[in-house]
């Protein structure tokens, strides 16, 4: 089920290039409806909270693990390896959302720039103003440069497309079903300790890449990302997402973190960084450098490792 350089190559080259074609079904789109109709299956039966939602994350990283190991023993082919690579990597989809939100503040659209923000944070928009806009932006590319792009591919190297799937399936999870409300609480309790875990190692192997791509791009600081992570990273609610933004907030040399609101409830997040800059949408240039720059640099690293194994 391991995948070789080549395959390994040709899947990350062709999200680079291709990125999530609309008229190509994507497996996160097939995760989420999986997991709606097992919440409801789950819910109906008698059983503590806390434990249905356990089997539904089981039963969910399941039948999505049975497929893609069945289609890659049965179709002993390059291009079945190429593909699911491709469609659980989100390098080319992070990178398009993001500059979808940065044309719009480029044109002086500030209602354009929220909704198109609406899209990829699950904080409230309506209000935030253009730094707050880009610091919702940053943020997320930040987070999600583990959670769409390192992960995926440190799990692909630990257990070949198969692991690549579980950790899709439960990074999906946990964003159904993680939440900390009356819902979701006991729920989505197993979801949520899932992806805390599978991203514990990844998240860390981010930021370090961050400061080796911080090293080798001029324009930026290896020195302040190396100095923000290890100072601020370990400040945030969530064990993990902290490590990613804090090293790219320093390597560009702004602050990240700060208030947020969600559905009205307010929320005080610290500090990531050091304010050497203004953050402006401007600075999306170096860290979109940073997202490819980053992804490029693992892919290479498990390449080589793959070969000479």
């Amino acid at each position: 089920m391991m995948v070789t350089p080549v395959e390994l190559f040709c899947g990350v080259a062709l999200d680079f290039v291709a990125g999530d074609p609309r008229w190509l079904p994507h497996p996160v789109t097939a995760i989420g409806s999986v997991a709606s109709a097992a919440e409801k299956v789950w819910r109906t039966v008698n059983l503590p909270v806390r434990l249905a939602g356990s089997l539904a994350w089981i039963s969910v990283v399941a039948a999505v693990c049975i497929p893609v190991y069945a289609s890659v023993a049965l179709v002993p082919a390059p291009w079945i390896q190429v593909y699911w690579i491709f469609s659980f990597l989100a390098v080319r989809s992070l990178d398009t959302h993001a500059a979808a939100v940065i044309a719009c503040l480029r044109a002086g659209d500030l209602p354009a720039a929220r909704r198109s923000v609406a899209r990829i944070v699950g904080r409230d928009t309506t209000d935030l103003e253009e730094p707050e806009v880009t610091r919702a932006g940053f943020e997320t590319v930040s987070e999600s440069l583990n959670d769409g792009v390192i992960a995926p591919l440190f799990w692909l190297a630990i257990g070949g497309p198969v692991g690549m799937a579980a950790y899709k399936a439960a990074n999906t999870l946990d964003s159904m079903f993680g939440h900390k409300n009356e819902r979701y609480l006991e729920f989505g309790w197993a979801s949520a300790r899932a992806d805390d875990i599978a991203n514990l190692i990844p998240a860390r192997m981010t930021a370090v890449l961050i400061w080796v791509v911080a090293l080798l791009l001029p324009g930026l600081s290896a020195r302040n990302s190396v100095r923000s992570t290890w100072r601020d990273a370990g400040k945030q609610p969530s064990p993990n997402s902290g490590y990613p933004e804090a090293a790219v907030a320093g390597a560009l040399g702004v602050q990240l973190g700060g208030v947020n609101f969600y559905r009205g409830v307010r929320s005080q997040k610290a500090f990531l960084g050091d304010a050497l800059k203004p953050l402006r949408w401007t600075l999306y240039a170096p860290l979109r450098a940073i997202v490819y720059s980053t992804a490029g640099l693992f892919a290479a690293l498990l390449g080589g490792i793959a070969a000479w194994v």
